[in-house]
């Protein structure tokens, strides 16, 4: 049974009688009970809480916090069955989905926990040379310390991964950090699902009750307190350009400043090199539609512009174009997502040309692919912006050339695809190596959709794709954006 109340300080509670509902994604309808939006009162409770909790969490030893974040992820592993009930009437998407998400929930969750077991804080460690002219030399050992309390903001298109026990989460409270967690407004419900798991798992391992908060609101203002609050030390939030810069503003008008680690999507441009599609229209076709429709064309690597060479063109619209117009119309996460797709694609169709676009059925987002040439595109800017859903554009390049001045003009992106045979992409070192500086992966010959959850991943990129380009929000690296390094001098410890 749902209570529609915050968690703060370890108790589901109250405090005004304003409230929202979830929506039904699929009918657009009310979905029971009311949500109570979180007063500012209860946050700055739940700000000191944090902070208070800060002291004892971080004296917790290294086992003990692995335990905790090992029992979230058991706790996670019960409650399937009612993530798997209520998540795809929030966000429409399928039960499998959900299953799948949540495997990489817990497997997120073991991976951080299992990491910061066998990995050491200590960084570098200077001997001390007592007897080296012109002067001694100190010990020196860098380490790294916790930043402190972390909010964390639920993102709408990945309501377990990215949201109340997602990386975000997973990582602040495995380097040590509180998390005030900011519930996503489409999915309240699996967010109180997913705290409820949490908070037996505060109880079962003796955590202090300030080291969590769970937080809902509709209020747009409550984002901005929370950012603005002085205990919290750091932020993460996964969403869309416009609300993460007004929230960086908000930072900016604190006295002290934090870091904002914010991933605001991208288009990850797919650049098809010369003599690929003559060979493997087909294949390329099949994986690109595959691709933009994953999930409703709703995850932040979506394949959204594609550099193809003017003289493939034809052929290859001619096979996507097939493909596409049987796309069967699609549910998107919420109404509101529906109506800016559908303006975003609106606005496209007024400065490109539709290729092709699949079924169209009420309450539900129809597949379109765009296509316009090179100098159009570098002379409007307004083909330059994500449009959230399952929507491509193709842009026609004259010569490599010219497909290096597209990549020129590209801002960042979390990643981009070369495609094309081995000798190919050889002769063309130069164009993979700009199109690097525009990204934080660079994949080759294979979709950008699928994130793999391990040591090596890189999620995040350039501005605007994110906010911190040093950074990672996926992956075990994430650990390092709640840590900070310090330098112990001659320490008897």
């Amino acid at each position: 049974m749902l209570s529609g109340l915050c968690f703060i300080g370890g108790k589901w509670q109250a405090d005004t009688e304003v409230t929202f509902n979830a929506i039904n994604a699929a009918k657009h309808t009310k979905l029971a009970p009311n949500f109570t939006n979180c007063s500012n009162e209860q946050l700055d409770q739940a700000c000191l809480l944090a902070e208070q909790a800060f002291v004892m969490y971080r004296k917790k030893t290294v086992q003990q916090r692995a335990d905790f974040i090992n029992e979230i992820a058991e706790q996670l592993v019960k409650v399937e069955p009612l993530l798997v009930a209520r998540t795809p009437l929030e966000t429409g998407l399928p039960e499998a989905r959900i299953q799948g998400e949540l495997g990489r929930t817990v497997n997120q969750l073991r991976l951080f926990a299992n990491n910061i077991i066998k990995d050491t804080l200590e960084i570098a460690h200077d001997t001390a040379i007592p007897d080296r002219a012109p002067i001694p030399r100190p010990d020196m050992k860098l380490s790294q310390l916790p930043l402190g309390p972390v909010a964390v903001f639920g993102a709408s298109n990945f309501p377990l991964a990215f949201s109340t026990a997602g990386g975000d989460t997973a990582s602040a409270l495995a380097a040590g950090c509180p998390v005030i967690f900011k519930s996503h407004s489409a999915h309240p419900g699996t967010c109180e699902i997913v705290a409820k798991a949490i908070e037996i798992a505060i109880n079962n391992c003796d955590m202090p009750k300030g080291v969590f908060a769970l937080i809902h609101s509709k209020a747009y203002d409550i984002s901005h307190v929370l950012v603005k609050n002085p205990a919290i030390k750091a932020v993460g939030f996964t969403g869309s350009y416009r609300v993460g810069m007004t929230l960086q503003k908000s930072i900016y008008q604190r006295k002290e400043p934090i870091p904002f680690y914010g991933e605001l999507g991208a288009v990850n441009p797919q650049l098809l090199l010369p003599g690929l599609i003559t060979d493997k229209a087909n294949d390329l076709a099949q994986e690109f539609v595959a691709s933009m429709n994953m999930g409703c064309g709703q995850f932040c690597t979506n394949p959204g512009l594609w550099l193809v060479n003017e003289s493939e063109q034809a052929q290859f619209e001619t096979v996507l174009a097939d493909k596409i117009n049987s796309c069967p119309a699609q549910v998107m996460l919420t109404p509101t997502m529906l109506t800016a797709y559908q303006a975003g694609c609106d606005n496209i169709a007024k400065q490109a040309t539709v290729v092709a676009q699949g079924q169209a059925q009420d309450k539900k987002a129809t597949t379109y692919l765009f296509v316009t040439s090179a100098d159009a595109f570098m002379s409007n800017d307004k083909l330059h912006d994500e449009v959230f859903g399952p929507a491509s554009l193709i842009v026609t390049y004259k010569d490599l050339a010219q497909a290096a001045k597209l990549i020129d003009i590209l801002g960042g992106q979390l990643t981009a695809s070369v495609h094309g045979t081995t000798d190919v992409i050889n002769e063309n070192k130069d164009l993979v190596e700009a199109l690097s500086y525009k990204v934080g992966r660079l994949i080759f010959n294979q979709m950008p959709t699928g994130v793999e959850v391990s040591d090596a991943m890189m999620h995040g990129g350039p501005f605007p794709s994110s906010t911190d380009v040093r950074s990672t929000s996926v992956g075990s690296q994430a650990i390092n954006r709640f840590l900070r390094p310090i330098c112990y001098q001659n320490s008897p410890m």
